[in-house]
């Protein structure tokens, strides 16, 4: 029988977090005039950028301190000569994602779940993300492709939660966001929908109430897993967004990535998870860095890891340490560090 493509008839108006992100910032001139950076940095941006260009929106870019060339979320976003380097055991695919594809747009790692492409971009290009060179066209991650791995989920009666991913699921917008849903929510064996995204982080105008009222109208049990590394990323419009999310309502966590130069300290882990828990969002997992190539400056020792990790114990309650792991290809689950 042909795959039924999912198909809209009329296109949508452009919505406020649209515009806000078609006017993300692209060039790293642009970005370190904004932030008032010597010309010879963004010069050294434009030259390391390879195939995986700058982009970062300006709601989260006025996050940013003015003058500080080591600001730990510019640090995020801005590509680095580091990146340039070629090193051993780093590779393009370092969790062999090609290797458990299911179907078209359709990951499947661990029993009972699956994780579904529904995009191939994101609002912010993180220079650490393991998928930052990850062949979506070739995986399916299209219209089309959603429509096939849907058709495989139901046919997949060991499945009882979809994990929504991408690039970031949230850049589909709320009418498509609905039709993949509503069709979840036809699969009686289905009972949970988890959306990993960044979106309300770096561009909380993406929580609109479309997207809220796609949400609260699903039958499926709801757990949104934001991303944030830094409590400088979580300001009150992230908290607006946190609280339109939990009204519909869904479990909110947080999982945040160890990374050198950016959160590689005590007092900053405690700090992200002392503003995350006063919003509303519990930390859930610490990851270790995924050793995808080009980012080997933003690397961690293990052995420092455990080290921070014993720290927030001793100085946080427990709900608010979140499970220190790292991600193994071939693994059944997430590998518990701590």
């Amino acid at each position: 029988m042909p795959t039924a493509t999912l198909v809209r008839t009329t296109p949508p108006a452009q919505s406020e977090w649209q515009r806000e992100l078609a006017d993300a910032i692209r060039d790293p001139v642009e970005l370190c005039r904004m932030l008032g950076l010597d010309a010879g940095i963004a010069e050294a941006a434009r030259s390391a950028t390879g195939s995986f260009p700058l982009l970062v929106p300006r709601a989260f870019a006025e996050r940013m301190r003015p003058g500080d060339p080591r600001d730990p979320l510019l640090l995020q976003v801005l590509p680095q000569t580091a990146e340039t380097a070629d090193v051993a055991g780093w590779s393009a695919d370092p969790l062999r994602e090609a290797d458990v594809l299911a179907a078209p747009g359709l990951v499947k790692k661990y029993d009972g779940r699956a994780l579904l492409l529904l995009t191939a971009g994101c609002a912010v290009n993180c220079r650490y993300c393991f998928r930052r060179e990850f062949p979506y066209a070739a995986s399916g991650a299209s219209r089309r492709g959603v429509a096939e791995g849907l058709e495989a989920i139901a046919a997949d009666d060991s499945l009882t939660e979809v994990i929504l991913s991408g690039g970031d699921p949230l850049l589909a917008d709320d009418a498509f966001l609905g039709e993949v849903i509503e069709r979840l929510d036809g699969i009686s064996h289905l009972r949970r929908i988890r959306i990993h995204t960044r979106l309300p982080v770096v561009l909380p105008s993406r929580v609109t109430p479309g997207l809220v009222d796609v949400l609260t109208a699903s039958r499926l049990a709801r757990v949104v897993v934001l991303h944030a590394n830094h409590p400088a990323e979580l300001d009150a419009s992230v908290a607006g967004a946190v609280r339109a999310l939990a009204a519909t309502p869904a479990i909110i966590l947080n999982q945040a990535v160890l990374l050198a130069g950016v959160n590689d300290s005590a007092a900053v882990l405690a700090a992200l998870s002392e503003r995350l828990v006063e919003i509303g969002v519990v930390p859930y997992y610490l990851h270790l860095l995924d050793r995808v190539r080009g980012a080997t400056h933003f690397d961690v020792p293990q052995a420092r890891a455990e080290e921070l990790h014993g720290r927030l114990r001793d100085t946080l309650p427990g709900y608010a340490v979140p499970r220190l792991v790292r991600e193994v290809p071939g693994e059944p689950s997430k590998v518990w560090i701590a």
